[in-house]
C-alpha cells in the first residue's frame, strides 16, 4: 500500500473530491484543511488579497490509500485535469502497516 499526499488550493477541494469520488481504484480519501505559510510569489494565481491581509493561503491536503499498482494511474488522472495541473504538490509514502482500531 502507498499513501498519496496531495496539497491544492483550498477553491479546488470540491473539484478534487468529486474527481476522486470517480475513479475507480479510489476506494476512500481523508481532506485536512491545512494554512500554507512561506515566502509568497506574485505570480501564485491563489494568492489573494484576502490572503496578504490574513498571512497565509487556505490549502487542502488529501490523504489516499492507493494499492502500489494504482498510484501512477490516479497521478496521470490528476495530471490531466485542467483544473490540478500545475497548481499543488504530492508525495508518496509505503504504508508499513494498517488495520482497524
Amino acid at each position: 500500500m502507498k499513501n498519496l499526499i496531495l496539497i491544492i488550493h483550498a477553491n479546488l477541494q470540491q473539484d478534487l473530491a468529486d474527481l476522486l469520488c470517480g475513479l475507480d481504484s479510489v476506494t476512500s480519501f481523508t481532506l485536512t484543511h491545512v494554512e500554507g505559510h512561506g515566502e509568497q510569489v506574485e505570480h501564485d494565481l491563489f494568492f489573494s488579497a484576502r490572503d496578504k491581509v490574513v498571512g497565509y493561503t487556505p490549502w487542502v491536503r488529501a490523504e489516499i490509500l492507493l494499492n502500489e499498482s494504482d498510484v501512477d494511474s490516479v497521478l496521470q488522472v490528476l495530471g490531466r485535469t485542467p483544473a490540478f495541473s500545475g497548481q499543488g504538490m504530492y508525495w508518496i509514502t509505503a504504508v508499513e502497516q494498517r488495520g482497524q482500531l
